[in-house]
């Protein structure tokens, strides 16, 4: 469904109206359509900040410069050169350690934001805090989070966001491809985030930067419409063979799917026993295994826990939680998820913040974030990541059947005043699978514009 409001301020004969009504405003957002680009920054220009003893600056450099982006250092309270509108910003803050060196965050940004250009995107590195041992540098790191998140909410209205990098010491190597993703416009709904990059995994011996995801095989759960969908396309964008996998009821949406996609279609219900053993013989004899697995298949059924009946309890946690701990194990069991393979679970803004008459959903969407936290500690040693995306209000047919109250309330409680659109969502999962990811495993990131719930 059209979001008026949306269509209203970017109207110029209407624009004005909406303003008199002290009505949000909220601006289209820069998406990229298609795979990845070698010169994924091409056209952009970036000023580039240090705080004293930052460890990351050259490496962030690099990666920009190699992403096509024009680089501006803030030397001595200037630019050299003074630029235009600027398409972002990054600061090195990875040697923030006491009270004393908050002053570099406002004397870097405070005459940045001045020189934005709309959709631009700002990037805050820290220090990891847990591999501080004083506390004051860990609370002094710990602090650029809130910094960031504040941030981003003063920025949102103009469809710029903030995000955070949590970097362990020898991380710098893997900032090329998180770089390339939050500092671009493919990461436009995911904001206010804090993102750990870790040195957990040895660096893959392949890491291409356009078709990234050329002789892979990826599984999507769910994929006949919405998130689920719109993944299979995107993975299918960037090389990957996608094996598509839906209920009966939605046969001719997933065989849709798959025919749009050049994909294979599996029908099954992921809650059945049946299903797991099923699917690996698929994978095995269709593909010979498998390297990315999305598990994106979920279910609501609300209703107060006072009047919820078990059967609908048990439906739930069945589809969300059940399942998806018995294809992975199947899938590790049977060897048929790869070395260097990524798992990325569909979790939600529901498991973080809670939902009234939503106990048993946003205890399974918890779950799901506890889930890869662990998982990623036991997969490591195989190269293989696991993270979860957590969408807020995403525009689909489920929300497009909400009543207009909430529907509207949903679209404006966040920090760029609108819904997301399911390519957003795939767009992380994307990235998350892809190999440049390696350095973040065990990652839950929200896809809510800055969602102002569970913030």
């Amino acid at each position: 469904m059209a979001d008026t409001l949306l269509t209203l301020a970017n109207d110029p004969r209407t624009a004005r109206l909406v303003r008199m009504l002290g009505l949000p405003a909220p601006v289209v957002l820069a998406r990229e359509a298609g795979p990845y680009r070698d010169q994924a920054l091409a056209d952009a220009t970036f000023a580039l900040g240090t705080g004293a003893a930052g460890f990351a600056i050259e490496s962030v450099r690099a990666a920009l410069q190699g992403a096509g982006a024009r680089v501006l250092d803030w030397t001595d309270g200037a630019f050299a050169p003074e630029p235009p509108r600027l398409s972002g910003a990054v600061f090195d803050g990875t040697g923030i350690r006491s009270p004393d060196d908050y002053g570099q965050l406002h004397a870097f940004f405070q005459p940045v934001l001045a020189r934005l250009a709309r959709n631009a995107r700002l990037v805050i590195l820290a220090a990891a805090p847990e591999q501080l041992e004083d506390p004051v540098a860990a609370a002094a790191a710990r602090g650029l989070e809130g910094f960031t998140r504040s941030l981003a909410k003063e920025v949102g209205r103009r469809g710029t966001n903030a995000n955070l990098f949590y970097l362990e010491a020898g991380a710098e190597s893997r900032l090329d491809a998180a770089l390339r993703f939050f500092a671009g416009p493919r990461c436009t709904f995911v904001d206010g985030q804090a993102v750990r990059l870790s040195c957990q995994l040895p660096v893959p011996a392949d890491v291409p930067i356009t078709r990234v995801l050329r002789d892979k095989v990826a599984l999507v759960t769910g994929a006949a419409r919405g998130i689920g969908a719109a993944t299979a396309e995107r993975l299918a964008e960037d090389g990957a063979q996608v094996v598509c996998v839906d209920m009966a009821s939605d046969r001719n949406g997933l065989y849709e799917t798959a025919a749009r996609v050049g994909g294979l279609p599996f029908v099954g219900d992921v809650a059945d026993p049946a299903t797991p053993d099923r699917l690996a013989d698929f994978l095995l004899q269709k593909c010979g295994g498998v390297d990315i697995v999305v598990h994106n298949a979920g279910i609501t059924r609300d209703r107060t826990l006072a009047k919820m009946s078990r059967q609908t309890w048990d439906q739930v946690v069945a589809v969300n939680f059940r399942a998806i701990m018995a294809i992975d194990q199947v899938l590790l069991a049977r060897a048929v998820l790869r070395d260097e393979g990524r798992v990325i679970c569909l979790s939600s803004m529901g498991g973080i913040a809670g939902n009234f008459g939503q106990t048993n959903y946003a205890a399974t969407k918890a779950a799901l974030i506890g889930y890869v936290s662990a998982q990623a500690r036991q997969l490591a040693r195989r190269g293989i990541t696991v993270n979860a995306a957590a969408p807020g209000f995403i525009e689909t047919r489920m929300t497009a059947a909400m009543p207009l109250f909430p529907r509207e309330l949903g679209r404006r409680l966040c920090s760029l005043s609108q819904g997301g659109q399911p390519r957003d969502v795939a767009e992380l999962i994307c990235f998350f699978a892809s190999p440049g990811a390696f350095g973040i495993t065990g990652n839950t990131l929200r896809v809510c514009g800055q969602s102002l719930l569970g913030a």
